[in-house]
């Protein structure tokens, strides 16, 4: 069978950083990489992504985000393989539960985009990831469990299933009575739009009959260009609640003027800016951290100077809590 087009674009991402900085016109000696980090955690830029990315620009917002600084080999303290400590949280391999009414499902390890500062980096996929075998297993849990109303797709990021495997998994929470919605936690409409506006998936997905809700992950209104924006469209029109999460990142998105794009650019597209996550202290990212009263005061200058729906709630994911906590 032939690859579909955006299965073409997702094989042909930019994989080497030194390729990468080709791609956008600068030189290798412009910006040091770290080897140990790109041993850990490979690199990953769909060509739809580094698009976006300024020519030229060491700083450029897009290009922090998935770059492999030298910095990511700076060992720091509390910044830990397993932030949020979800090896204690599984009730089986691949299925998560943090909350209460609701878990979680490692569809995949798969990412269109490798984002530095992921809190899953470390994330042992290869042991507690939802194979058909884990997914049955889990599935029969969450059927045994009415407690449980909603159950959240991510990974990797579900979308870079193929359409009949991701079909196949909603199709069988459809028919769980006590599941009333159906979460999937994505950035792929953002870093590779042609995913949802070549392949249909959306209009599939709604026809099952289910509550969707998207969680988008942008964190820099560069990331959206025209084809993303018609992307969120579809979205917006085959799910019932369209939602951005985003992450304080230091030289990224960490000045108000920079917050306050970000949500107008969300608004305009049907999409309402929800979490301004503070980092999570994973290792190789402490150089994205931005403390938390410099954290707090841009959230209070964006609430002197726009709506409150502009506003995302900022707030930290703590191990072992019920609920994030807003700061």
């Amino acid at each position: 069978m032939q690859p579909l087009y955006w299965q073409q674009q997702l094989a042909q991402a930019i994989r080497h950083p030194l390729n990468l900085l080709d791609y956008v016109n600068l030189e290798p000696r412009a910006i040091g990489y770290s080897e140990a980090g790109l041993s850990q955690f490979p690199v990953r830029v769909p060509h739809a992504y580094a698009d976006r990315i300024q020519r030229q620009n060491p700083d450029d917002p897009l290009l922090r985000q998935v770059f492999p600084y030298l910095e990511e080999e700076h060992e720091v303290d509390g910044y830990v393989h397993d932030p949020l400590h979800e090896a204690n949280m599984q009730r089986l391999p691949g299925l998560i539960q943090k909350y209460a009414g609701r878990v979680l499902s490692i569809t995949t390890s798969a990412c269109a985009i490798h984002c530095r500062y992921c809190f899953r980096r470390h994330y042992p996929y290869e042991a507690a990831s939802s194979s058909h075998d884990n997914w049955q297993a889990s599935l029969e849990l969450i059927r045994q469990d009415n407690s449980i109303d909603e159950v959240i797709l991510s990974g990797g990021d579900p979308f870079s299933l193929p359409d009949k495997r991701l079909l196949e998994i909603c199709q069988a929470l459809v028919t769980i009575p006590h599941i009333e919605r159906i979460r999937f936690h994505t950035r792929i409409p953002v870093v590779l739009p042609a995913r949802i506006l070549t392949s249909g998936i959306m209009q599939q997905l709604h026809e099952l009959g289910k509550s969707l809700i998207i969680i988008l992950h942008i964190n820099h209104a560069n990331e959206i260009d025209d084809t993303v924006s018609i992307a969120m469209d579809q979205l917006a029109r085959n799910s019932q609640l369209l939602l951005n999460q985003s992450v304080l990142l230091k030289g990224v998105n960490d000045q108000v003027d920079t917050l306050i794009a970000l949500s107008k650019k969300l608004v305009v597209n049907g999409v309402t800016p929800y979490y301004l996550h503070f980092l999570d202290p994973v290792a190789g990212a402490a150089h994205y951290a931005v403390d938390q009263a410099s954290a707090v005061r841009l959230i209070d200058n964006m609430r002197e100077r726009v709506s409150g729906y502009l506003v995302p709630k900022l707030v930290q994911e703590l191990p072992d809590l019920a609920s994030k906590q807003p700061l």
